[in-house]
């Protein structure tokens, strides 16, 4: 009855459950299940990477890395992106069937976004994830979930995966072991709000469970995280999975119970479906011991199987639509251009002095293109990535962009991370030389500096970085790169300084000194056409810091801290580097007409408050503005962030133009987490700014421009509890 498709799921998942014995379904339980061939159930490997990109399974559209995605501030086009992956993970999927190829990375169950919060600056896998703001987070992991997995109303495109679930972002040298310790309040503040957006608006299907222990539990056996929040609270039906090796943590690193058995039965019962390891092969032995039973270890496989199911696993292409996407959908010209445009959206211009930028390329006969990341595919392609079928570095998009009729001279000028003489005695200033020669014979110069994931990633990923197991003890550019760029401007000659980074860079001589600097992240397969669109004018970046860039490591908390004192823009005190949800742009733009709908409400008659503000276009250039809102409750019982981000919208507006933008803010926006971890709604006034960044002094120097603001008031005595 299980192969009957017209039977409703669940009926076919307990046929098929019931068949099964207590051997085969431990089997399922692993994420390269085995297969069952007397019931015609396929070997299926669970591993999948989707986070910019079909990632390790031959060539793929690579889009930009996760955290330029969040730099683009745009719902709608990371809904596009996802919708494009899923494409091609449907597209390579059918076509490896088809070769009986069903190896690991090949199929459907895809373990991205990474929602974790980018909390800490150092940490290496933050380049995964869509920065420090839990709004900004969850909106945008919901709308990747909903690109990946489809809208059909009986089959799944593909499956997502929210991780890691929760309270993670490093250090990954100790993460196997770690506890972070965290307040209720800042767990339901900070961690835990995007994995909500993934399960009730996302309806994420698959959930990944961190490596470290939250509270004195390890993630992926905790009562809080999985029963009570995860099930109990928010309802989620879909499937839990360890992170790779996370459930022999449990008994190696972090002590929890002694043996493997222990581990398994624990983490099952606790709620982790599938382990991405081995550990539960033990599961036999934890039934015999007497540590778990068949029925709690057929919860888990039920749901697996559901999962199965719901990707079509077990009928006929021709009843599942998404089987006809044709192997030819991947990789094609039509992706490379979606590439492109979400480059474009990715790159934050961080300063544009005396408008040097955009370059007339009428006016110019040599261009210098000068260091380690100005050739180098790495930086396009960040971690977790697949493999384009061609590329465009820095120097060949600006090459492409000019033509024939500009020389462009290029010099690495230094290495990456050297700062020693190497074995033959050549220094490591060795290229300095060349590098300002080139610059001397030259109208501009272009330096390509910054970091790459040979230096920042995860444990084991970063091999520059072993000492540090991909985390960064400092946030300097690396090297001799400052000194490189120093020479440079000894030349006297104009500068635009392009970063490749996925994690922010104190280049505080760099802010006082150079007068152009672009943030481009890891820009995907197109990041070279895409920052030379931005440079020679034929594209008006838009792009806004995800992250707060701070100005040293100095005003930082220590990286084992996990409470947000301190932290991210929401509580940072100390004045960053480049604040968050800054950038520039080509255009200037005014706000006005502010207005509350209504202004002044009674508490217990509060629903939604409307938003409405009027954005100009005051320049001669079209172009794109991101929109912010951010709250400021002025008179908490409690600690509170300074301000958060509550809305954002980008828009497109010709010169001259002008738009009417509406928010609406609702009673959870206007929440405050108490110490108790409960969500509350009190009294008091509410300030609502509305503008192109956040209202702190910083984005106002930078920038010369003031956010809007007004006051909510929300009359009243009574508290509310509000639904987290």
């Amino acid at each position: 009855m299980y192969k009957d498709y017209n039977k409703p799921i669940d009926e076919r998942v307990e046929d098929l459950l019931n068949k099964m014995t207590l051997e085969e379904k431990i089997s399922q339980m692993i994420y390269s299940s085995k297969a069952i061939e007397r019931l015609d159930v396929p070997a299926y490997n669970w591993w999948n990477e989707a986070l910019h990109g079909i990632g390790r399974a031959g060539i793929a559209t690579v889009f930009p890395q996760a955290i330029g995605i969040g730099a683009s501030f745009d719902q709608e086009m990371v809904f596009q992106v996802a919708s494009v992956i899923s494409d091609e993970a449907r597209a390579k999927y059918h076509e490896f069937i088809r070769k009986n190829d069903r190896t690991i990375f090949k199929g459907l169950t895809f373990w991205s976004p990474n929602i974790n919060i980018f909390r800490d600056p150092r940490w290496g896998r933050g380049q995964e994830t869509y920065g420090e703001d839990p709004h900004l987070t969850g909106r945008l992991g919901a709308a990747f979930i909903k690109g990946m997995q489809g809208d059909d109303p009986k089959y799944l495109k593909t499956a997502a995966c929210a991780k890691h679930y929760a309270v993670h972002s490093g250090p990954e040298m100790l993460r196997h072991q770690f506890n972070a310790k965290v307040s209720l309040k800042d767990l339901r503040e900070t961690y835990l709000p995007a994995f909500k957006d993934a399960v009730k608006e996302g309806k994420v299907e698959a959930v990944m469970g961190a490596y470290n222990s939250v509270n004195g539990e390890p993630a992926c056996a905790s009562k809080m995280l999985l029963e009570d929040i995860l099930r109990k609270e928010w309802k989620f039906e879909g499937h839990v999975v360890s992170d790779c090796g996370a459930i022999q943590d449990i008994y190696e690193y972090h002590k929890f119970v002694e043996t493997a058995e222990e581990a398994a039965a624990i983490a099952v019962k606790r709620g982790c479906d599938l382990n991405c390891g081995r550990t539960y092969e033990s599961l036999k032995k934890a039934v015999e011991k007497g540590l778990i039973t068949e029925e709690e270890i057929n919860t888990a496989v039920r749901r697996l199987l559901k999962t199965r199911f719901k990707l079509g696993m077990f009928d006929p292409d021709e009843e599942v639509k998404y089987a006809s996407i044709p192997f030819e959908k991947n990789d094609c010209e039509e992706h490379r251009e979606l590439a492109l445009e979400m480059a474009h959206k990715t790159i934050v211009l961080l300063k544009n002095e005396d408008n040097l930028l955009p370059l007339d390329k009428d006016k110019i006969k040599t261009i210098a293109v000068i260091g380690p990341n100005a050739d180098n595919i790495d930086v396009l392609l960040g971690n977790y990535n697949g493999t384009p079928s061609k590329y465009v570095t820095a120097l060949e998009g600006i090459r492409n962009a000019v033509g024939e009729d500009v020389k462009v001279y290029y010099s690495q000028g230094c290495d990456l991370v050297s700062t020693r003489d190497n074995y033959w005695g050549t220094p490591a200033t060795h290229g300095f030389s060349e590098a300002v020669s080139y610059a001397e014979r030259s109208d501009v110069v272009i330096m390509c500096l910054g970091i790459s994931p040979r230096i920042e990633g995860e444990e084991g990923a970063a091999y520059l970085n072993t000492d540090y197991k991909g985390d960064r003890p400092n946030l300097d550019l690396p090297g001799m790169q400052e000194q490189l760029l120093k020479e440079i401007h000894k030349t006297g000659k104009p500068i635009i300084l392009a970063l490749f980074n996925g994690s922010p860079i104190t280049i505080n001589w760099a802010q006082e000194n150079i007068p152009a600097i672009v943030e481009c992240w890891y820009p995907g397969e197109e990041g070279g056409t895409a920052l030379a669109d931005v440079i020679f004018g034929k594209y008006n970046p838009a792009g806004r810091l995800p992250i707060t860039f701070v100005k040293s490591v100095d005003q930082l908390p220590p990286f084992t801290d996990y409470s947000m004192k301190g932290r991210t823009y929401r509580y940072m005190q100390e004045e960053p580097l480049y604040p968050f949800g800054y950038g520039l742009s080509y255009s200037n733009f005014e706000y006005s007409g502010l207005k509350l709908d209504p202004q002044v409400v009674d508490i217990e008659e509060l629903k939604e408050v409307e938003v409405k503000i009027t954005v100009k276009n005051i320049s001669n250039i079209a172009g794109e503005e991101v929109v912010q809102l951010y709250i400021k409750d002025i008179k908490s019982s409690v600690k509170v962030p300074k301000y958060e981000l509550k809305g954002f919208k980008r828009i497109y507006l010709e010169p001259q133009e002008s738009k009417s933008i509406e928010f609406t803010i609702t009673p959870r926006q206007l929440s405050l987490i108490n110490e108790e971890g409960r969500c509350v709604l009190e009294p008091g006034e509410f300030k609502i700014y509305v503008g192109g960044q956040q209202p702190d002094e910083r984005s106002k120097i930078l920038t010369g421009k003031e956010v809007l603001s007004v006051v909510l008031n929300v009359k009243g005595e009574k508290v509310l509890e509000v639904e987290y």
